[in-house]
């Protein structure tokens, strides 16, 4: 079965991405600061929350990941 974003908070979706790829990982498949920088899920969620492009790429990994 497919992954699917319903019923997925956004931080529910970064966690799970982080168990799997880690913050290094998270900042070589989508590079922005906040993921390079002092990263922290706070501050991730933040920049994610009112940044479309930065958002859809995140659902876009999360989307690909194998079940």
């Amino acid at each position: 079965m497919a992954r699917s974003l319903q019923g997925k908070t956004l931080e529910a979706i970064l966690t799970e991405l982080l168990e799997v790829y880690g913050w290094d990982g998270l900042a070589h498949r989508i590079a922005i600061q906040c993921f390079i920088n002092d990263p922290s899920i706070k501050s991730s969620l933040k920049f994610l929350r009112k940044t479309a492009w930065a958002r859809a790429k995140l659902e876009m990994l999360y989307l690909s990941l194998p079940d």
